[in-house]
């Protein structure tokens, strides 16, 4: 199958370019930048990994989402919570709809390219916060984008079950160097080691039992995941 695969260039999505290379042809690899404090951070790594592998990489620029929507992960929005990545705080970290926005542009992207297959790096530790992440969302926007497109686009969500520890094994196998990702959210020039994201980059490492080549500002104890409710 021919793919284009949504890469942001935090660990995730560039281990899912990885996996996808391993099953499919990529075509084309895609990033947007939409304002968020880190994108300036992120988006080279997800070019330095589409150029590693030979990849075409296109970033979108989507400015009206930095200036219109509300959210304390864009570059006008409030301080980025301390904590787990799974604490309600976080929720004050969600983009409205972001997901249904870019993957609405990959897919005619894809089409154009001649590609009948999209990558998402979404999984399951995503779920607990954000709505456009959830499987229930991720089947009925692949419904949507297979319907609307004449090659009948498949939305491929490799990861959406695994955890993320299960994605830093995954990506170590496939020879992913994860010193070349980015994922905290407070977007400085180095890893806070205290935000959602950070702590969830630390923990995943810890409990795949590989080690995190990560440099962070600090390395105090995790915070313990929060009880589900209900």
């Amino acid at each position: 199958m021919n793919v284009v695969a949504l890469v942001s260039g935090g660990m995730d999505s560039v281990a899912a370019l990885y996996h996808a290379r391993e099953f499919h042809e990529v075509v084309a690899a895609i990033s947007f930048h939409y304002g968020s404090k880190h994108n300036d951070r992120e988006l080279p790594l997800a070019k330095w990994h589409s150029d590693r592998l030979g990849v075409p990489h296109l970033t979108v620029p989507l400015g009206f989402i930095g200036e219109q929507f509300e959210s304390d992960l864009l570059a006008r929005g409030g301080e980025i919570p301390k904590g787990h990545y799974e604490e309600q705080s976080m929720r004050k970290t969600v983009v409205p709809f972001r997901n249904g926005i870019m993957l609405s542009i990959a897919a005619g992207f894809a089409e154009s390219r001649g590609a009948n297959g999209l990558v998402i790096a979404a999984h399951a530790g995503d779920h607990a916060i954000y709505p456009d992440c959830r499987e229930h969302f991720m089947r009925a926007m692949g419904d949507a984008i297979r319907l609307g497109t004449y090659a009948e686009v498949d939305l491929l969500r490799p990861f959406i079950s695994m955890t993320k520890a299960d994605i830093a094994r995954r990506g170590a196998d496939l020879g992913v160097d994860f010193s070349k990702t980015w994922s905290c959210y407070v977007g400085g020039d180095t890893h806070c080691g205290e935000c959602g994201t950070c702590v969830e980059r630390r923990e995943a490492f810890f409990l795949a039992g590989i080690p995190d080549p990560t440099a962070y500002l600090s390395t105090g104890p995790l915070p313990p995941k929060p009880a589900r409710q209900g």
